[in-house]
């Protein structure tokens, strides 16, 4: 018999199909007069539409009234898996069979559908049995997809385990045909055959398990059918190996040494113990205690967890106490026969910076004198620390702004001595701080202050905050008045700053200072004795000493300077024109004087200073205010136009001299002009006629003889001066000079005049033209002194001075 190969499951249904029609063909036609049942064959899954047969032509009927007689199946089934074709008397596959749906039970081999063909006109009914031929369309399937076994690690080799089946719905050479199990060193599995053919499979233990060194085993178990081509279902077995107590607990290491920080806190972990059992369950379940070997000591200073093995802190450690624990500790298992283990376990206690360095004051000096030598010892102190190692080494140190050093003396002492010279008026005490730090991380430190009080002594000087004192005081002032407050300050304590003022005794034109001024020797308040008056006293100049009472005593000095204000209390003095009796000055002039002439000069002077000195003049009465001017700042009266008919030939012209002060003085003159008709020459005329030109007239002659008294005055003082110069002789401050003053006969003409002021004295220069010469006053007046003119010739400068005579005049104040 030939061998077919075929590409795909359908060429092979179809191959069949046609074989098993044909056969059933043949069949039919040999038994179609002993039986009435027409017998079909096909396979399951068929699709939907496929010919089975030609039912007209197997019957024998006509394909022509399939239709008008109303063919038709009757199917003996709940469902209709076929149907014919009244066209063409075909029987067709109308849905897919499928045999082990339409046969369920296993032991049947074969598989049936009946049904019935009807025809009517004439009725006939035709038997048709259809057999459902099984193809391998099902694979192998178990009836768990993970089989799971438990087998103790203590069972023998051989032993043998029942493993559930795998199921085929198939039948026949499709059915189960075999077992395979995946490559194991400890497994294999055996195949039986039941009684009903099927195929079954047994696992076989062919190695000891150990479950310490596999505890699961993974099987593959694939159940395969006789099918063309064959299909297989997989199962999973999954070997549990079940622990025996074959194994003691074992620690990591036989011995620990453990590095323990003294004060841990109490429950802090200090080691976790692991203790491990390759044994399962209760045989591995272990159980932590202390040998008989481990001292009590250590027992109570630690607790073991007899569960977890972790060692912690039971009470306080102290380095200083204690600093080693040995212990032995035991791992038991629970099992039925119990194994256990052992190890060993020191701690080392290390030592904790936990005690802070400790200073102690062993001598100290307090309170000393502030003048006390450098490198004196004023104390001395000791350090300790508990602590070992670099935590109990210490450094002790001080301020660096502090003028002390530490100088150490001996193990753990040292010395503080003074290292600068030491100023009780800077700092008055100290507060030495003693700081000790140790050299532990962190390090710890501690601290001592002790104060040092310094005792003082008289090394200051008082002082005064200013070196040179400048005073004014205004003149008049009342006796008593204070004119300042001269205080020193001396930084030294108690009697050495206890100052006393004095005034350094000083002559002023034999007037004694302390005649003058008077210091308060305790406030040093200065006050002024008398009255001082600008014009006889401008300035003053004296030391004023401060003593302290300390022993020896020290004192300093300063300059003060008193400078006296003036006051305007001098009214002005009128020196020109000169009145011989009153205040009424009678003069001629011709009427025939031109416009521009000089008239007369008012001169007046006053003694107070600069400011209240500077006099102006004015008219306080003028009989013709067109006649007159006068000049302001020089006194100088003037005519404004020439004489008329009209005029009065008596004119009276008063004029007031104003100073400069607050509030403002004056004085008055009355001056009478009477005008002549004479042949009078005027002051030019006079000047141009020669000296040898004799002119008798009462004027010419009241010229001469004032001019001659000049002379005289002039040349007396001019001697007096040079006698003084010589002797040098110092002029005296209690008087001191007036103003100058420039006064000329009555019945002169003054020509010009000039006032100068030089260190509050006021010098008056004025000129009166005569025959003779000029006239000129240039010498300090003083306040009731008399007034000096001298003579100078017409042909000379006012720096030349004439050798005429002087003559000295007096005025009333």
């Amino acid at each position: 018999m030939g061998t077919y190969r075929f590409e795909t499951m359908e060429d092979f249904m179809k191959a069949q199909l046609r074989r098993y029609v044909s056969v059933f063909l043949l069949f039919f036609a040999f038994l179609c007069g002993a039986a009435a049942v027409t017998h079909y064959s096909i396979p399951e899954e068929m699709e939907a539409g496929s010919v089975v047969a030609n039912l007209a032509t197997d019957l024998g009927l006509d394909v022509k009234t399939l239709s008008r007689r109303k063919m038709r199946l009757d199917i003996i089934s709940s469902k209709k898996y076929l149907e014919v074709n009244k066209e063409t008397g075909e029987l067709y596959i109308l849905e897919t069979m499928d045999r082990e749906y339409l046969c369920s039970s296993k032991t049947a081999t074969t598989c049936f559908i009946k049904m019935e063909v009807i025809l009517d006109d004439p009725v006939r009914i035709f038997n048709i049995e259809i057999e459902i031929v099984d193809i391998n369309d099902n694979a192998p399937q178990f009836r768990r997809d993970t089989i799971h076994l438990d087998i103790s690690e203590s069972t023998p080799a051989g032993e043998r385990f029942s493993l559930s089946n795998a199921v085929d719905p198939d039948i026949g050479s499709n059915s189960i045909k075999t077992y395979y199990l995946s490559e194991s060193e400890h497994f294999d599995i055996e195949i039986q055959t039941g009684r009903d053919g099927s195929k079954f499979a047994d696992l076989i233990l062919r190695r000891v398990l150990d479950r310490e060194t596999q505890a699961i085993h993974n099987l593959i178990l694939t159940a395969v059918d006789g099918g063309v081509p064959a299909r297989s279902g997989t199962a999973s077995i999954i070997v549990r190996v079940l622990d025996t107590n074959d194994n003691a607990p074992k620690f990591d290491k036989d011995s620990y040494k453990i590095n323990l920080m003294e004060n841990s806190p109490i429950g802090s972990l200090v080691v976790k113990l692991n203790s491990t059992d390759l044994d399962e369950g209760l045989n591995s379940d272990i159980v932590y205690s202390f040998s008989l070997y481990t001292s009590e000591k250590t027992q109570e200073t630690f607790h073991l967890n007899p569960d977890n093995g972790e060692i912690r802190v039971k009470e306080m450690i102290n380095y200083e106490d204690f600093r080693i624990y040995d212990m032995e500790i035991i791992a038991t298992d629970k099992g039925v026969n119990s194994l256990s283990g052992q190890c060993k376990v020191t701690i080392l206690i290390t030592d904790m910076n936990d005690n802070h360095p400790e200073i102690s004051i062993k001598s100290f000096s307090s309170p000393v004198k502030e003048d006390i030598a450098v490198g004196t010892v004023i104390a001395v102190v000791s350090v300790s620390d508990k602590d070992s190692g670099e935590n109990g080494q210490i450094d002790i140190d001080i301020s660096d702004e502090l003028p002390f050093t530490l100088k150490e003396s001996s193990d753990n002492y040292y010395e503080l001595v003074v290292s600068e010279p030491l100023d009780r008026e800077k700092v008055p005490e100290y507060d030495i701080t003693f700081t000790v730090t140790d050299r532990g991380k962190p390090p710890l430190s501690d601290n001592e202050t002790m104060t040092l009080e310094l005792l003082d002594i008289n090394d200051n000087v008082p002082q005064f905050p200013q070196s040179f004192y400048t005073i004014q005081v205004v003149e008049n002032n009342a006796p008593g008045a204070l004119l300042s407050s001269l205080t020193a300050h001396d930084p030294d304590l108690h009697e050495n700053q206890y100052l006393v003022y004095f005034i350094i005794e000083k002559e002023i034109a034999n007037t004694s200072m302390s005649m003058l001024f008077s210091i308060n020797p305790e406030n040093g308040n200065l006050y002024a004795l008398k009255t001082f008056d600008y014009e006889i006293e401008k300035e003053f100049l004296f030391h004023i000493e401060a003593r302290d009472s300390g022993v020896p005593p020290l004192s300093s000095n300063v300059t003060v300077h008193i400078i006296i204000m003036d006051q305007n209390d001098n009214t002005p003095l009128i020196v020109s024109p000169w009145r011989a009796h009153g205040s009424v000055v009678e003069e001629k002039i011709p009427r025939s004087t031109d416009k521009g002439t000089l008239i007369a000069k008012v001169i007046a002077i006053d003694t107070d200073s600069v400011h209240n000195s500077r006099i102006t003049y004015q008219f306080l009465q003028n009989t013709d205010a067109t006649l007159f001017s006068l000049d302001q700042y020089n006194g100088e009266i003037r005519t404004m136009r020439m004489f008329s008919y009209r005029d009065s030939r008596h004119q009276r012209l008063v004029v007031i001299a104003k100073d400069n002060g607050e509030p403002s003085l004056s004085a008055t003159v009355t001056i009478k002009l009477s005008t002549v008709e004479t042949a009078l020459k005027t002051y030019a005329d006079l000047t141009e006629v020669p000296l040898e030109y004799d002119i008798f007239s009462d004027l010419n002659l009241y010229l001469v003889i004032g001019l001659g008294s000049v002379s005289f005055l002039l040349l007396i003082t001019i001697l007096v001066t040079i006698v003084l110069k010589c002797q040098k002789a110092k002029p005296s401050k209690a008087a001191p000079p007036c103003r100058n003053s420039v006064i000329s006969e009555r019945n002169s003409t003054i020509a010009d005049s000039t006032l100068v002021s030089n260190d509050a004295y006021w010098y008056s220069l004025f000129l009166a033209e005569t025959r003779k010469g000029k006239l000129v006053v240039r010498q300090p007046v003083p306040k009731g002194a008399r007034y000096i003119v001298s003579s100078i010739p017409r042909s000379t400068g006012l720096t030349e001075t004439s050798d005429s005579a002087a003559s000295t005049l007096q005025y009333s104040k």
